[in-house]
């Protein structure tokens, strides 16, 4: 089967190249970054001019794209591209109640779709070990399943769909959290006289220990706000889950305080760093 993958930014570009190492079929590229095109081109990828082209040649599409707004966009560009037989594959982290929307339509079409939301950062997509979180029905699961494992090692139907991005907002909420955890404490731990190196050390002797600070503690170190998950983009996850909790009268502290933090960083102008630079934002660099 052709796969067509739309949206090369700095998950999707990796996500795509496994695709494109792996899949022993023809795999069309569109992107508004052209330079994006070229360098999946180089690797066997077929460039294409428009997101139309793409749907007109492929059949299973994939989308990465950054917000709910362009989820809708790109499908109503191709909707008459969109027909019986084909699957749609949405990898962005959206709205769930837009996904469904979306995946309505689809479906209308007589075609089948899924949102497939991915957790984990840039050097999991580069190597292939994304999680993968599946809303969709559950037979095409199977179908899908191999495709998705091009780009992830660990990858799970979480229902009908809209679960998957739901359980992509409860993850990343819950990141943030954590995060803001680790950056209050690691501050107040320096603050004493205690070094990042053995801040580390000890939480990881005791039940504290968390994926988020064995992978980040020496990019904090290094004051590296190089950006793999930018902190725009948890900013907007945490967006959605504001709004979520609203809908369904559950009120969230933690996410709220937690979104206080990366309100700030928007408004300081750094949404483009690493979603890790909030350490700053806690410490109080920013304070007058």
């Amino acid at each position: 089967m052709k796969i067509g993958f739309i949206g090369l930014g700095i998950m999707g570009e990796s996500m795509c190249e496994n695709i494109v190492k792996k899949h022993d079929d023809k795999v069309y590229v569109n992107d508004l970054n052209r330079e994006q095109v070229k360098k999946l081109e180089k690797i066997g990828a077929v460039a294409c001019q428009s997101n139309i082209e793409v749907a007109d040649k492929a059949d299973i599409i994939i989308t990465m794209v950054p917000k709910s707004e362009h989820v809708k966009s790109v499908y109503e560009e191709i909707s008459d591209k969109i027909h019986e037989g084909m699957i749609c594959i949405d990898m962005s982290t959206i709205d769930p109640s837009v996904s469904v929307e979306v995946s309505q339509m689809i479906k209308a079409k007589g075609a089948q779709f899924a949102d497939a939301p991915v957790v984990k950062s840039k050097p999991a997509a580069i190597n292939a070990t994304l999680g993968i979180l599946v809303g969709c029905d559950e037979e095409l699961f199977p179908v899908i399943e191999p495709v998705l494992k091009y780009m992830g090692c660990n990858v799970i139907r979480m229902g009908e769909n809209g679960k998957g991005l739901v359980m992509k907002i409860c993850h990343n909420t819950l990141c943030a959290e954590i995060q803001n955890g680790v950056n209050e404490t690691l501050t107040l731990a320096q603050k004493m006289g205690i070094s990042i190196e053995d801040y580390h050390t000890a939480i990881a002797y005791g039940g504290a220990q968390c994926f988020y600070l064995d992978a980040q503690w020496q990019n904090l170190k290094n004051e590296n706000w190089t950006t793999a998950f930018s902190l725009e983009n948890e900013h907007k996850d945490l967006g959605i889950c504001q709004r979520l909790s609203a809908q369904q009268n559950y009120p969230m502290p933690g996410m709220e305080h937690a979104k206080t933090i990366y309100d700030k960083g928007i408004k300081l102008g750094i949404g483009k760093e690493d979603w890790r630079s909030t350490l700053k934002i806690v410490r109080g660099d920013y304070d007058d």
